[in-house]
């Protein structure tokens, strides 16, 4: 699972300042297209933006946050994103339209 893990967070660290990912797509880029839970299991668990994983960037399909984001919670991770210029639906969703990662 860390090898896993490694691979998550090397292709987290690419997504850049003012765009998200959500955890299937991650998945998917790592080759491993069945498993975005394992990739919320990685973001809970990575060191953060203190390790260079910047895990607030990653979302659900839907631009909902993480509830149990593991640095602060979900309103942390969404100053987290405003403070990148992200720009929201809603109180709590991303707009993915005009956010996401095209890789």
């Amino acid at each position: 699972m860390d090898s896993f893990f490694e691979q998550v967070y090397e292709m987290v660290r690419q997504i850049p300042s003012g765009r998200v990912a959500s955890y299937g797509q991650i998945a998917r880029l790592v080759g491993s297209p069945r498993k975005a839970r394992f990739v919320g299991f990685a973001m809970h668990a990575s060191p953060g933006m203190a390790g260079g994983v910047p895990c607030h960037r990653v979302v659900f399909k839907d631009g909902s946050l993480a509830p149990g984001f593991a640095f602060g919670g979900p309103d942390v991770q969404k100053e987290m994103l405003l403070g990148e210029g992200i720009s929201f639906k809603d109180e709590s969703h991303v707009d993915m339209d005009a956010c996401s990662w095209e890789v």
